[in-house]
């Protein structure tokens, strides 16, 4: 009877031990991957040229968010890296503190390398989706961003600024996509 026991015991500690493991694994994987989806009413753009899209952009506009808070001259630059990801160096002065601040991170595409679908990390192994869904073909002149959800939105453009037709067609764009444009920030540059 003892050793009956002692089996059942031994077998609950195996199989709590596993519940637990496996609640663990599903949870880091949940945090490490919950933010590179992307808004439903958002779809990346398609014949995207990652070549064409390297070099520096600056921020047009945004939706305010606590890691740009009172940051204006904002602008990000995208490199190639050796493992085929590309360098992200995102650059803006603090009116708050008087001073330039810089962070380096590092994108890599989610799904095709066509697509403009991408994940970018600037803390360790935790990625945020970048999303572009409105391009300039062209000339790569502009770009409309989305994070993962509604709350980050970007313009961006070669140029420290742009026609007022971009602005009001990303304006546009982004409302019908549920983005709230009465809280968008227009940086100045």
């Amino acid at each position: 009877m003892n050793n009956l026991m002692d089996n059942v015991k031994t077998m609950y500690r195996v199989i709590r031990n596993n519940i637990k493991m496996t609640t663990a694994l599903l949870l880091t994987s949940l945090l490490l991957s919950g933010c590179t989806g992307m808004p439903k009413t958002v779809k990346p753009v398609d014949d995207f040229e990652l070549q064409r899209y390297l070099g520096k952009w600056y921020e047009i506009a945004r939706l305010d968010h606590s890691f740009e808070r009172g940051m204006n001259q904002v602008s990000a630059t995208y490199s190639l890296q050796e493992d085929g990801g590309v360098k992200v160096v995102n650059r803006g002065f603090s009116e708050i503190k008087n001073e330039w601040k810089e962070a380096q991170g590092k994108a890599y595409f989610v799904d095709k390398d066509n697509e403009g679908y991408l994940k970018v990390s600037f803390f360790g192994p935790f990625y945020g989706a970048y999303v572009i869904f409105e391009l300039e073909y062209e000339n790569y002149q502009y770009a409309f961003v989305s994070g993962p959800n509604v709350d980050y939105l970007w313009l961006l453009a070669r140029t420290p600024t742009v026609p007022q037709a971009v602005i009001d067609k990303f304006m546009t764009m982004s409302k019908a996509r549920g983005f709230d444009t009465d809280n968008i920030i227009f940086v100045e540059q």
